[in-house]
């Protein structure tokens, strides 16, 4: 289909969409770029594509708008079990070897779909370790699910899809893991269901790997037919933030049609029997070209102590007076005993190295050093949020919210533990409480400016932070 606008209009809007959002437009995709906007335009309130785009080039739009906008722009046409060797090499390969490196200390896997849409890739991802694990109530598993679009997300969190959502699908995925509500209309079970969270994250623009958006550590990155869209050079920095959020030898699941060490020129090309895929080298040791049916263990042991379990579990409702009352039961408390080092180091060296150690994916040993950090200064709020972050990346929900309690309880401004609350409320259920904190935020963000850097947040504005906390309302329907 020939495009109708101006050459000259559509160049000029190809190269805006470019600078803003990375999304790339060529001229001879100028005719679904006209396509595109043309749906977009509805939303902002013009009757004309021409107009619409005239306003967009004079126009300053705010980080919403300009996600609004990239909404349109993307592709969200996915399906279940979407190139089958890939799904296949993660259950008899990927998957088995993780385990076996693991079963005997750190029980945790993180997975990251990143450019999840409407949720069928994340699911499958569940699925795959549903099969690929017997004994999976025995591990801490999280998969985080991201996207721009949060009307997508949504949708992607019902967990509802028609039956064009398993045109390559085996038959024994809608029959084992769906329930047919009418005809044609599939529901996920619950149980695959609360394995996934689905949180909003813009690839191009936002920050990561960090642990507010809860990105680092990840033992594999799922993002797909996504950079593909984007300019070269913001998909090269968009495969360098991924890189950063794997820990060492780490897997990154790209579409065969994104196969380049050009945009992945860190990461070591594997070749599976039928996929290739990339993988974070760990340092000192070389991976072979082909993957053997046998794989090597590349996942480091940690020998940390285990954590003894919290007795004390508290309900997210909590007003701010009640945290003196959470804190005082559990401040008493030490996770576990660690001999005194006979050179003491700081504490802000000490946090530096907790979150080295976090992001590589030692966690158990993160959350030690965190202890005894804490054990010297019990006051600290950020080492109580840090803490949290860790047990978060743990995947354990009911002690992270006991930590963010105790970080409100000492600094009741303190922003990042609001919206970590928020979300942890979202992925409970509980969207009083989540509203709740998202309020709170917004709240204090009125006291800074937008282009002022928050603190304990790697370089987030005030301005974008609000931007994302009004993105993450809308995904729990709380706006």
């Amino acid at each position: 289909m020939k495009h109708t606008l101006p050459d000259s209009l559509l160049s000029q809007l190809s190269e805006f969409i470019a600078a803003k959002t990375a999304l790339h437009f060529p001229q001879e995709r100028w005719s679904d770029l006209e396509q595109k906007v043309g749906s977009a335009a509805k939303e902002f309130g013009f009757t004309g594509k021409q107009e619409f785009i005239q306003w967009l080039l004079s126009s300053p739009l705010s980080p919403g708008q300009m996600d609004i906008l990239a909404s349109y722009l993307t592709i969200h046409e996915t399906y279940f079990w979407r190139e089958p060797q890939v799904f296949e090499a993660l259950v008899a390969q990927v998957l088995p070897a993780l385990v076996r490196a693991r079963e005997n200390s750190d029980r945790y896997i993180r997975i990251w779909s990143a450019g999840c849409a409407s949720g069928e890739e994340p699911y499958s991802i569940a699925i795959a370790l549903h099969r690929a694990i017997p004994a999976l109530k025995d591990w801490q598993i999280t998969i985080l699910a991201t996207d721009i679009n949060p009307r997508i997300l949504r949708k992607a969190m019902a967990g509802v899809y028609s039956k064009w959502s398993f045109r390559n699908a085996p038959q024994w995925l809608i029959d084992g893991y769906f329930r047919c509500k009418k005809d044609g209309i599939f529901e996920i079970l619950p149980e695959i269901r609360k394995m996934v969270t689905f949180s909003y994250l813009n690839l191009a623009e936002d920050i990561y790997p960090t642990p507010q958006s809860n990105t680092n550590a990840m033992d594999i990155i799922f993002c797909r037919n996504v950079l593909m869209y984007f300019a070269p050079e913001r998909a090269r920095q968009v495969g360098q933030g991924l890189y950063r959020s794997l820990v060492e030898g780490g897997w990154l699941m790209v579409g065969a049609s994104e196969l380049s060490q050009v945009l992945f020129p860190q990461f070591t090309s594997v070749q599976f029997p039928d996929p290739i895929v990339y993988r974070k080298e760990i340092q000192g040791a070389s991976l072979p070209d082909v993957f053997p049916d046998e794989l090597p263990s590349p996942f480091q042991k940690t020998t940390a102590q285990p954590q003894t379990e919290f007795n004390a579990v508290v309900e997210s409702t909590l007003p701010h007076n009640e945290y003196a009352a959470v804190f005082e039961q559990t401040t008493q408390a030490t996770d576990l005993e660690i001999p005194k080092k006979t050179e003491e180091k700081t504490l802000p060296a000490k946090a530096h190295l907790i979150r080295a150690l976090a992001d590589q994916g030692k966690l158990n040993e993160a959350l030690a050093l965190c202890v005894e950090a804490l054990a010297s200064d019990k006051l600290n709020p950020g080492l109580h949020f840090l803490r949290a972050s860790i047990l978060q990346e743990l995947n354990r929900i009911d002690e992270a919210g006991v930590s963010l309690k105790r970080t409100l309880y000492l600094d009741q401004n303190f922003l990042l533990a609001h919206f970590a609350l928020g979300n942890l409320g979202l992925r409970q259920g509980k969207t009083r409480a989540a509203k709740k904190h998202f309020e709170n935020v917004l709240t204090l963000l009125k006291e800074n400016r937008p282009e002022d850097i928050l603190p304990e947040s790697e370089g987030l504005t005030a301005g974008r932070f609000r931007e994302i906390i009004l993105a993450s309302m809308e995904i729990g329907a709380l706006a």
